[in-house]
């Protein structure tokens, strides 16, 4: 099966099956053998449609006729063969309409050859002249099928941020940022990291907001970036390491890691720790606690416990046990959006019952803070309800904490609450985090 072709089958499933487009991407990859140049391509063509989903189906319809039903199977099609046309500089446009007739004739009508052939051929002919929405008239639709995002974010966001805030989030999310990394102190010094890609001609810089982070300039696989599978290095978004910088955890503490999977913030906070002390790493998926098992193990972390723990339950044994307690809490993913092309695709219901969810974390894990401790709470998101009205909810309940300012790239964050925008943040995820100490006594 060609790229093109298994590009097709998982856009199909994608649709048909709702999964994950990171785990249909790994199936796929495996099942049908791709490597080198042909994964790059199917992984482009399956994880750019699925991300410009909104704006292809905005051309397809103003090539189409109103009147005629596209069958599923043809849209798909248009949709893989107008994102090569559009984003992809380096396949020519015969070839890109020549492979969607050969998947029309294996996946579609015959007869739906000619149609495919005559809208792709239009499309190379009136591409300068499609009229968008305009963003003075119709904000949220400009945003909407410009950048590729659901009208209810793009009103959302532009209700809390305003348009031109907005529009610099989606330009940001555009830019695709290659991988950090977070060196392992435990095995290695960042200077000996760099020196290694240095010899393997990886360029990188270093993280400006925390310590311990490299961020390379350039895509490459994992597998070839020195020292990843001795356990020298992690990959963790610099947002990511931030919250475990600012949680402030000690060698010899005891923490609370309340939604640790897959494990990151977890083996972050155990290297501040010098892998001395105690963290308990919690999740609600038993399965997904291996990941941080074997993670840790790979690192060589050994103050790593796991335990099947809902957060938002109270379990009277850990009450007031920790000196630090991380809450990174389940959420929305608006701060990922670049990573995870998915989340696009959610309904704004999705995400409306996730505040109280959160803040039932919140309050409960914040009773095994002990008096004198600290609490983070923290998102991958971009959300006012998610984030500020939580953490401000939490505290006018809770007179015992009061917010607690801390420095990030040199500038204190008064107030202890910090959202990361990619737009002044470049290369990080969106990203909450509010610091709180617990009252002496």
């Amino acid at each position: 099966m060609t790229a093109r072709e298994a590009a097709f089958v998982s856009l199909q499933k994608y649709e048909t099956n709702k999964k994950f487009a990171n785990i249909e991407a790994d199936t796929a990859i495996r099942r049908n053998g791709l490597e080198g140049a042909d994964r790059a391509l199917y992984t482009a063509i399956f994880y750019g449609t699925v991300e410009r989903k909104i704006t292809l189906d905005y051309i397809i319809d103003a090539l189409c006729d109103k009147k005629r039903t596209l069958d599923a199977n043809v849209r798909i099609i248009l949709r893989l063969s107008l994102y090569q046309m559009r984003y992809l500089d380096r396949v020519p446009d015969y070839a890109i309409v020549n492979d969607a007739a050969e998947l029309c004739r294996r996946f579609a009508a015959k007869s739906a050859v000619s149609f495919v052939n005559a809208v792709l051929h239009a499309y190379r002919r009136e591409e300068k002249r499609l009229r968008f929405p305009d963003a003075a008239s119709d904000p949220v639709t400009y945003l909407s099928v410009t950048y590729a995002y659901p009208a209810w974010l793009c009103e959302m966001w532009s209700q809390m941020y305003g348009m031109e805030k907005t529009e610099a989030i989606f330009r940001a999310f555009d830019e695709n940022p290659p991988i950090t990394l977070r060196v392992n102190s435990l095995k290695t010094t960042g200077d000996a990291l760099c020196a290694s890609l240095d010899a393997a001609g990886i360029k990188y810089q270093k993280t400006a907001l925390v310590p311990g982070g490299i961020r390379l300039r350039d895509h490459c696989p994992i597998d070839t970036i020195p020292g990843f599978d001795s356990g020298d290095c992690f990959v963790q978004d610099e947002a990511s390491q931030l919250a475990a910088y600012v949680l402030g955890a000690k060698p010899g503490e005891t923490v609370i890691d309340a939604c640790a999977c897959p494990g990151g913030k977890s083996f972050s906070t155990a290297l501040w720790m010098n892998n001395t002390g105690k963290i308990l790493s919690c999740d609600l998926h038993k399965n997904k606690l291996k990941l941080v098992s074997e993670g840790a193990q790979r690192l060589g972390i050994s103050i790593i416990e796991t335990r099947e723990q809902n957060g938002a339950l109270f379990v009277p044994e850990l009450e007031g046990a920790f000196d630090r307690v991380l809450c990174d809490v389940p959420c929305s993913g608006l701060g990922v959006l670049s990573k995870k092309p998915d989340i696009r695709h959610k309904g704004k219901e999705e995400i409306e019952r996730l505040p109280d969810i959160q803040y039932s974390i919140l309050e409960n894990c914040a009773r095994y803070v002990r008096p004198g401790g600290v609490l983070v709470y923290s998102t991958c998101t971009l959300n006012h309800a998610e984030n500020e009205d939580n953490v401000k909810k939490f505290l006018s309940a809770h007179p015992e904490y009061r917010p607690q300012t801390f420095s990030v790239g040199g500038c204190d964050i008064d107030g202890g609450m910090l959202s990361l925008f990619p737009d002044e943040y470049p290369g990080c995820d969106g990203f909450f985090i509010a610091k709180m100490v617990r009252a002496d006594g």
